[in-house]
């Protein structure tokens, strides 16, 4: 089987995928394509540090991995949703939220 190599792209130690030279993770640059749906030329707007090769390989490794990356976004986000739901409520919030409510 043929090996893959990923100009720009490193493996971290504990298996994350970074750019190389940087500590810009993949995942954060695919999840700005997929969140705000930022071509790109304005995730190098966004991100000035990377160059558009960078983005482009980073893109290219996403989708070459996209199941696996996308299972790990869905697992984040299923713990963010424990985390929120065990947390307080915030009364700066309710004190906000109050003071949005017409009079």
């Amino acid at each position: 089987m043929a090996t893959v190599s990923y100009p720009h792209i490193e493996i971290a130690a504990d298996g994350t995928a970074l750019v190389e030279g940087t500590r810009t993770k993949v995942v954060e640059i695919a999840l700005d394509r997929l969140a705000h749906h930022w071509d790109a030329e304005e995730i190098q707007r966004q991100h000035p540090h990377l160059t558009l090769a960078q983005i482009y390989a980073a893109l290219t490794y996403y989708h070459d991995h996209s199941q696996r990356f996308d299972s790990e976004i869905r697992e984040q986000l299923r713990d963010v949703d424990l985390i929120e739901s065990r947390r307080e409520p915030s009364l700066l919030r309710e004190k906000l939220r109050k003071a949005g409510e017409p009079q």
